[in-house]
């Protein structure tokens, strides 16, 4: 379980298709600190450390979170969101996030505000109603609140410190997002179906 709240910008070092996708990146987390078997949100994709070095950590991933995110598109170099997991007693300052990305996002519109960024993105049709106006969402794992919702489009504010801090500051038009919606969000609709 995670926040959305970014605690260091990750590269993707190495990359190998064995049976599934292993990745190395690279992270200024203290390694020695990283369990095997930890989980690290990786651009909001939960995934598991198989290996350790000094400075890096190598993972897994399998076809399918290929297939649902946007792993398919790490190259080396890739700057990535990095998050570990929750312990008892962290701060609670995001939302709470799962890592278990529902789609993929695309950026269809930037645009200046102030010294904001006023980013817009197209959701799935699946997850569009999922998005509400001041209700949160994950984006490549930072936990975000929705500033408004036309049909599957929603518009996100990003700060000059979201973008200095998330790999935010680095976005263009046609990125393709992971997309997280708030796990209040599906509950309501699943009791909404049931009832």
């Amino acid at each position: 379980m995670f926040t959305g709240i970014v605690t260091d910008i990750g590269t993707i070092a190495q990359l190998d298709q064995q049976g599934d996708l292993r990745a190395r990146i690279t992270t200024s987390y203290d390694t020695a600190g990283i369990d095997l078997g930890a989980s690290i949100a990786s651009d909001g994709v939960c995934l598991t450390v198989i290996e350790l070095g000094t400075d890096w950590y190598d993972v897994q991933i399998s076809a399918e979170t290929v297939s649902k995110t946007n792993v398919a598109a790490w190259v080396l170099g890739k700057r990535v969101n990095l998050e570990r997991a929750l312990k008892v007693g962290d701060e609670l300052g995001g939302h709470i996030v799962s890592g278990h990305v529902d789609g993929i996002a695309e950026v269809v519109e930037l645009r200046d505000e102030g010294d904001s960024t006023r980013v817009t993105l197209r959701a799935p049709q699946a997850l569009a109603r999922f998005i509400a106006t001041k209700g949160s969402v994950a984006l490549n794992g930072v936990s975000l609140t929705v500033n408004d919702v036309q049909g599957r489009d929603f518009g996100i504010n990003f700060i000059p410190h979201t973008k200095e801090m998330t790999t935010w500051g680095d976005v263009k038009l046609g990125d393709q997002v992971n997309l997280e919606i708030d796990t209040l969000a599906r509950y309501v609709a699943r009791l909404h179906e049931a009832g």
